[in-house]
């Protein structure tokens, strides 16, 4: 009996974790598609009518601008009221609050100039020796209560090409190795899958070693 609750919790938390990382895609997907194949259809003919030929990619273009006075919006004093009065909306519907505010926490963390973002970029050592991979450095943890000695570290491991998903380990801090890059080189180089890769992947110095160098 023990065996089967094992697995069926198993296969719960494991569905419930595809939730998470694939519902947000397929709603940013869905509403970015629609807002193209929308702005496409409204404007196309306007332009095309007035300037004599199609502009290609104008929904694209819109969209895009659409999502930066969105942004605008949001740091204005009345775009904050508003979307906080969503938030407490959404927080009211169960399927939705699952999805939505773990997903809008984790992209302010990997937001760079978020107050709560990622501080520091790291290189792990993962799946197996010799094989690296870029982490974000958060908080100390401290295990001791569950029987765990030493120095701990949550570090969040991002996907490619969606930085904003991936997994937290909790790593020994001898394991992780930070290095000197910006955090938006880091992101940059994930959603690339590689392609812009940074020129430097030198070691980070801790304060008290950057100040010996000065």
């Amino acid at each position: 009996m023990s065996f089967r609750r094992s697995i069926t919790g198993l296969i719960r938390n494991r569905f419930i974790s595809g939730l998470l990382v694939i519902v947000p895609l397929v709603i940013s997907y869905q509403v970015l598609s629609f807002l193209l194949a929308k702005l496409d259809g409204l404007l196309s003919p306007f332009f095309t009518r007035y300037l004599g030929y199609e502009v290609p990619g104008l929904g694209i273009v819109v969209t895009l601008l659409l999502i930066l006075l969105a942004g605008f919006i949001a740091h204005s004093v009345i775009g904050g009221r508003l979307i906080r009065t969503w938030e407490r909306l959404v927080e009211k519907v169960p399927l939705v609050r699952t999805v939505y505010i773990p997903a809008k926490q984790l992209l302010e963390t990997i937001t760079p100039k978020s107050q709560s973002s990622f501080k520091r970029v790291a290189l792990v050592e993962y799946p197996r020796k010799d094989v690296w991979v870029i982490g974000f450095l958060a908080n100390d943890v401290d295990l001791t209560s569950g029987g765990i000695e030493g120095e701990y570290r949550a570090v969040f491991v991002a996907s490619t090409p969606t930085p904003f998903t991936g997994f937290m380990a909790m790593i020994p801090k001898d394991d992780i190795h930070p290095i000197d890059m910006p955090v938006e080189e880091a992101i940059k180089f994930l959603v690339s899958g590689g392609v812009a890769c940074p020129k430097s992947w030198l070691p980070a110095l801790e304060p008290n070693e950057r100040e010996a160098s000065d």
